[in-house]
């Protein structure tokens, strides 16, 4: 599925004819690629349009948050009110606001999946967390929190950031998991380190359900050929200009 698609000619329903039928279409992304915002609408609306999309949730809303008692016709700043979506959440929603509204057009239900900002702090103190995934693959999220923030965290608070993350993948694949509706597929956009089979989303859905994984990657097809991504398919999109993460996270610690 991968080598297909990354074929020149790949389209959304192309996309979709491979990986569908599923009830779970879990579709990762850079956050800064437009690209790849763009494929989620492509995705909610050809879903729509074939009658199969049962709900869409997002990462960039809390869970409890959704519009499932707005009118398909409401406006945007109802929409972003009923999902709690502020200008300090650090979603842009010049970016994820055509995702939402091509849903909400629809008729169908936009759900946060996000753990919510107020029970962080207990999930960093939770050390039951650590027993959600095996010893490699929690070895393996302490690793990523580590390189994300570029070596900068102290070693005290790689454990609690790795539980963050654990949670909010269970939060996450919670929500997806109820919004499921039989013949129908709920749609999960979120970053692509969420959506990896091997450390994300997928380990804590509860056994047996069925879900998909699609990986969009800045970069083409002979980045995304050359370091072969845990999905079922990958969407690459053109590379993005280079950025200093480490030097930007830098600036933000001392700030």
């Amino acid at each position: 599925l991968a080598a297909c698609a990354h074929a020149p000619s790949r389209t959304v329903p192309g996309l979709l004819d491979m990986v569908l039928p599923t009830p779970l279409l879990l579709v990762g992304e850079q956050h800064d690629a437009a690209e790849h915002q763009a494929l989620q609408r492509d995705l909610v609306q050809a879903l729509a349009r074939r009658q199969q999309l049962g709900a869409l949730v997002m990462e960039m809303a809390e869970q409890g948050r959704g519009t499932q008692g707005l009118d398909k016709d409401a406006d945007e700043e109802h929409v972003r009110e009923a999902l709690g979506w502020s200008e300090q959440s650090g979603w842009p929603w010049p970016s994820y606001g055509p995702v939402v509204m091509a849903a909400v057009r629809s008729g169908v239900p936009v759900l946060g999946g996000n753990l919510p900002r107020a029970q962080m702090r207990n999930a960093m103190a939770n050390s039951a967390l650590d027993g959600t995934v095996d010893a490699n693959v929690l070895q393996r999220q302490r690793e990523t929190i580590r390189d994300s923030h570029c070596g900068l965290l102290p070693d005290s608070q790689i454990g609690p950031m790795t539980r963050i993350q654990l949670a909010r993948d269970q939060a996450m694949a919670q929500v997806a998991v109820q919004a499921i509706i039989p013949g129908k597929t709920v749609l999960l956009v979120v970053g692509n380190g969420h959506v990896r089979r091997d450390l994300g989303v997928p380990l804590h859905l509860p056994a047996g359900t069925e879900a998909k994984v699609v990986m969009a990657q800045a970069g083409g097809p002979a980045s995304a050929a050359s370091a072969p991504s845990p999905s079922d398919a990958t969407w690459p999109t053109p590379a993005l200009p280079p950025r200093d993460h480490c030097k930007e996270l830098k600036q933000q610690m001392k700030r």
